[in-house]
């Protein structure tokens, strides 16, 4: 891996989160001027003698309704991204992703009971994010306390996960079932939704997802030890158990905040760390700081295509990284057997 080839990746993926994040500023059904929207964010810049062209209602869509859209999605993209990244590193398992330790499950079943049992109006306020945090964070915790009375070390944490994500999944189908009426509600954000997201939701991420990704930065030369073995690691003087829960710690809480605003996007923490990887190699020196910029483009984006593919209407922001997600997994199978034959 050479130093200019690491470069060139860095300034792509630096320029990919620049142009995502311009066009989720200027695209949009309210079809504003693009120059104008420019103006306009110059206009609020210190020390540049700018008017803005926008009018009142004008300057709302673009910064109470774009602006926060896109910081969150940015901030959502990079966490789900980074700790993909780091779980894949931690268990030595490419198909690892933010939600193997029972993130989803467990998220969603906070999500569901607030829906189904919550106040009416449990959607616009922080109930429904706390709800969908206790939830993501308690699964994991029961997940490492299955994992370890197992005994079985990474791949008993794993099975865990897949034990501990199945009786949520079973618990949350259960409460859809006794309120039919809110599945439509349940639905809407466990496939994922930005488009009610404000600057409270933005501000209640930040300092989640700024600690996580720091720790899990500040882990990647460890990362790269553990990828001799735990053994081999251990001689060489890394703290593999320490390491490990560092490190899952940090993505745990990362995601849960991540989640509990977002809903359930798949497919950002293992396409972004794959696509890394084939670019510049598997040194998470590397991968992860890069994860954190692409990841953060890759979802502003998958944004804008959710918003005009259809407009005025919608979709889920989870249906465009799927459909993203599967031809990508096709083409890395396809190219990773004429690479082995």
């Amino acid at each position: 891996m050479g130093a200019r080839r690491v470069a060139i990746a860095a300034v792509l993926a630096t320029a990919f989160l620049g142009a995502a994040a311009t066009a989720g500023v200027l695209v949009g059904p309210a079809g504003l001027p693009a120059r104008g929207v420019l103006e306009a964010l110059g206009a609020r810049l210190p020390l540049v003698p700018l008017d803005s062209p926008l009018s009142a209602t004008q300057e709302t869509i673009v910064f109470d309704l774009r602006l926060p859209r896109v910081a969150l999605g940015a901030l959502v993209g990079a966490m789900l991204a980074v700790a993909g990244g780091a779980y894949q590193g931690v268990f030595d398992n490419p198909l690892a992703d933010p939600y193997l330790l029972g993130i989803a499950a467990g998220a969603g079943l906070g999500a569901t009971l607030v829906i189904a049992y919550g106040p009416a109006d449990a959607a616009s306020t922080l109930l429904l994010p706390a709800a969908a945090f206790a939830g993501a964070a308690g699964s994991v915790g029961m997940t490492c306390a299955v994992g370890r009375a197992g005994g079985r070390g990474a791949t008993g944490l794993i099975l865990a996960g897949v034990t501990v994500a199945a009786f949520l999944t079973a618990a949350q189908t259960f409460v859809q079932q006794r309120n039919a009426d809110t599945i439509r509600d349940v639905y809407g954000w466990l496939l994922g939704q930005l488009d009610t997201s404000g600057w409270p939701d933005v501000w209640l991420v930040v300092p989640y997802a700024a600690v996580a990704a720091a720790l899990i930065l500040a882990h990647a030369r460890p990362l790269d030890v553990l990828r001799v073995g735990d053994e081999e690691a251990a001689a060489l003087g890394v703290d593999v158990t320490r390491v490990r829960l560092v490190v899952v710690v940090a993505a745990t809480i990362g995601t849960a905040a991540a989640v509990a605003v977002s809903g359930l996007i798949g497919f950002v923490g293992i396409i972004v760390p794959h696509a890394i990887r084939l670019l510049v190699g598997g040194s998470y020196r590397v991968l992860i700081p890069l994860s954190l910029v692409a990841g953060a483009g890759f979802l502003v984006i998958a944004d804008v295509l959710a918003r005009t593919l259809l407009a005025p209407a919608e979709l889920p922001i989870g249906v465009v990284t799927a459909f993203c997600g599967g031809p990508f997994f096709a083409v890395v199978l396809r190219t990773s057997r004429l690479v082995s034959a």
